[in-house]
């Protein structure tokens, strides 16, 4: 077990590394992370009734419904998506950007995904919010 370990380990540290990807990955993660943000927003303005049918259908609607509007929450959190994933595409606004997502992103994650059949969709927002709590936390190092 310990020369799996071994082996694995080096054979990470020998992967190759382009220069080209190393000075582009943060561009490529930010854009490739904001096009969920800009293509979902749209959706809550495209898509509104099919949005609206998974909010009624959702265990927590009683609770959407307590806060607002859904329908207005969801113009709301999609022009949010849209705005501060766009700017978070260009490289502009980053942390402040990252941080309106995560807050937008969390109240829709518990009242939509965590529901019965729901642990993919839920998983992928986990991934997500991770992502940008990770853009958060680079003061000073995301440019």
């Amino acid at each position: 077990m310990r020369a799996t370990w071994a082996w694995l380990r080096d054979l990470d540290r020998g992967l190759w590394s382009p220069r080209w990807l190393s000075h582009r990955a943060e561009a490529i993660f930010r854009i490739a992370l904001s096009l969920i943000f800009i293509v979902g927003g749209l959706g809550h303005f495209v898509q509104l009734d099919e949005m609206l049918q998974r909010i009624d259908e959702s265990p927590w609607r009683d609770q959407v419904v307590a806060i607002g509007d859904p329908a207005m929450l969801l113009w709301l959190s999609g022009g949010v998506f849209i705005l501060f994933g766009l700017l978070l595409a260009l490289g502009l606004l980053q942390r402040l950007s990252a941080l309106l997502l995560f807050i937008t992103l969390v109240p829709i994650t518990v009242s939509v995904h965590i529901a019965p059949g729901h642990v993919g969709p839920l998983l992928k927002n986990v991934a997500i919010l991770g992502a940008l709590l990770f853009i958060y936390a680079q003061r000073g190092r995301v440019r």
